[in-house]
């Protein structure tokens, strides 16, 4: 397996140390992100790329353009500004989340934002990642009309989606998809209390024997239907971010999924 490096899985180590961690892992591939660190609010393009060069690290995505179905405001400026800190940086793609605040999106009004961004990816060499959440309050949930809306785009050589094990679980998805799948996100929930239509992001930790979102059986179905690309831990749980060790605790993740697989 190609395990990957979300920076939110040690968000208090910096983007040195964290590049650091991830090759101590045996992990080549990672997530930088604009909100917990927010690396493209601290650090210039150049300066990431330099880091991760040295580090020897290549830079999956950038995490995340927030609400990328809703093409208004100043999104297609906030579009362009990280389309090209990901282009100077070295990043291969944009992660793109839906509006998630309970406001239904037209299924139109996706295809026109996917259609609008298409350009911006492909004039700077960028896959756009698109992961739909599974949260009730969510307006794109499930990865059959993401889809359906990235062809309706004609973008089916711009995007990919982003299986998140988090997502799929919650959005009671049964059916994978990949061929079109660019980049998986694992995490897992070990609350035996919380009802899975009430699981948010704080509710997420790190992978292991007590998961309840199927973690396991996921990445089987999706290697045994061909899935060769990247799984990135992204776990939000304020435990694990307060971590003391969090390369052990990461370690210990790896150590139980291969295991078990």
């Amino acid at each position: 397996m190609r395990f990957a490096m979300n920076h939110i899985a040690a968000p208090k180590l910096s983007l040195e140390d964290f590049f650091a961690m991830a090759r101590a892992l045996g992990a080549t591939e990672v997530e930088i992100r604009n909100d917990l660190p927010d690396v493209l609010g601290s650090r210039s393009p150049a300066e990431v790329k330099a880091a991760a060069e040295r580090a020897g690290v290549t830079i999956i995505s950038i995490n995340a353009l927030y609400p990328f179905n809703v093409w208004s405001g100043d999104l297609p400026a906030r579009a362009e500004a990280m389309a090209d800190y990901a282009s100077a940086c070295g990043a291969r793609a944009l992660v793109m989340c839906p509006l998630n605040d309970g406001s239904p999106v037209a299924f139109d009004d996706l295809v026109a934002a996917l259609t609008a961004m298409r350009p911006i990816l492909e004039q700077r060499g960028l896959t756009g990642l698109v992961e739909p959440l599974g949260f009730p309050v969510s307006s794109l949930r499930s990865k059959a009309e993401a889809i359906r809306a990235i062809e309706a785009a004609g973008g089916a050589d711009t995007y990919r989606l982003v299986h998140d094990t988090f997502h799929h679980h919650l959005a009671g998805e049964t059916e994978f998809f990949p061929d079109w799948t660019g980049l998986v996100h694992i995490s897992g929930v070990t609350d035996p209390d919380v009802a899975v239509e009430a699981m948010l992001d704080p509710h997420r930790v790190l992978v292991d024997g007590a998961d309840r979102l199927e973690n396991l059986p996921q990445i089987r179905a999706l290697r045994d239907a061909g899935y060769a690309g990247p799984y990135s831990f992204e776990p939000f749980a304020p435990e694990v971010h307060d971590h003391p060790d969090p390369q052990t605790a990461l370690a210990d993740s790896i150590g139980h999924i291969r295991a078990t697989l």
